[in-house]
């Protein structure tokens, strides 16, 4: 039981709760029992989060996640940003031969450093951003022929 004084326009009441059932309290007022009925808490449903298996929100990726521009494995391709970020570092210029794989670009996104690597192996024959440029996701960085 709990015992709680209050006082109300200038009148003194003692107010005891006794036992609660369901929504049903049993109160004593100044001696008086009363039976008061108090409003049932909404339920509440509780909806999980799904969230994906313990993966960082961009790792470095192993093999290289862009795609090229063109499905042939000859001719030209644009290698894209997989998200938008801001360019840190270039590692290749134009001319530069790479293999498939290769580091060409660091991008920061959610403020982690992602590296771009080469999407098949050639010639750098276009370089479409600067270092601290902000590149949205599908963004054309390098062609590499």
């Amino acid at each position: 039981m709990k015992e709680y004084k209050y006082k109300i326009n200038g009148n003194l009441y003692k107010v005891t709760i006794g036992d609660i059932e369901e929504n049903i309290a049993h109160v004593e007022v100044n001696g008086t029992s009363y039976n008061v009925e108090m409003e049932k808490a909404p339920k509440v449903s509780v909806k999980p989060v799904i969230r994906p298996a313990a993966t960082a929100p961009a790792p470095t990726p192993a093999t290289p996640v862009v795609k090229p521009t063109v499905s042939s494995s000859t001719g030209k391709s644009g290698v894209k940003s997989p998200l938008p970020g801001v360019i840190l570092d270039i590692k290749v210029n134009v001319g530069d031969q790479v293999k498939k794989g290769q580091v060409i670009i660091i991008l920061e996104a959610m403020k982690m450093e992602n590296n771009i690597n080469a999407d098949k192996d050639g010639k750098i024959t276009a370089i479409n951003v600067s270092k601290g440029d902000s590149v949205l996701e599908g963004t054309d960085l390098v062609i590499i022929e």
